[in-house]
């Protein structure tokens, strides 16, 4: 199966009826927001209640745990593109910082899962593809308008904001601080500064 077959195939998990969608969509917030909190071994029976529906409802749509697992991060992927559709309005350099600032959101739920998943896997790398294939536009569209240092791939801005994420800060606000350094890191360099 293809990357983008497995991906595919999380989604057909989906469910169409309306009020099989809205407990599906719950389950997931929960599940992203508990595993967010208390990682990979949060308790489906507190997902369940977080979501407001009893535990047959999680099994229904969720067999195992990594069923539960990939939804969460094919959802959190599917977003993170949405997001590079949603920011064409904005300059090219305020669209890239946007879609980094999501990135950075999103990676506290792929950090959670990040045990549960396979990174060799074709789901993985399927989101992973995905993720280039919304991202990179943003930045080659702020390079050519001249507000992002040419000589940076997008490999290598994931690669450093990635990095970041990882690192604990104690303080609050720190992240965004040492986020926003990075940043200017990746800004064009402009005469006489």
């Amino acid at each position: 199966m293809s990357s983008a077959e497995q991906v595919s195939d999380v989604f057909a998990r989906r469910p169409k009826r309306a009020d099989a969608r809205r407990n599906y969509e719950a389950l997931i917030a929960a599940a992203r927001d508990a595993f967010a909190e208390a990682g990979t071994s949060a308790s489906l029976e507190d997902i369940a209640r977080r979501a407001q529906v009893g535990i047959g409802t999680l099994y229904r749509h969720f067999p195992t745990r990594q069923d539960l697992f990939e939804s969460v991060y094919v959802d959190e992927v599917e977003a993170l593109c949405a997001t590079a559709n949603d920011l064409a309005d904005l300059a090219p350099w305020d669209a890239l910082v946007a879609w980094v600032h999501r990135f950075v959101s999103y990676t506290a739920t792929k950090r959670a899962l990040a045990e549960a998943l396979n990174h060799d896997s074709e789901l993985f790398r399927g989101c992973r593809a995905a993720i280039y294939a919304t991202g990179e536009p943003l930045l080659r569209r702020a390079q050519d308008a001249g507000a992002a240092r040419p000589d940076i791939s997008f490999d290598d801005m994931m690669r450093l904001v990635s990095g970041i994420t990882m690192i604990h800060f104690v303080e609050q606000g720190q992240l965004e601080r040492v986020l926003g350094m990075a940043l200017d890191g990746l800004r064009a360099q402009r005469a006489g500064r």
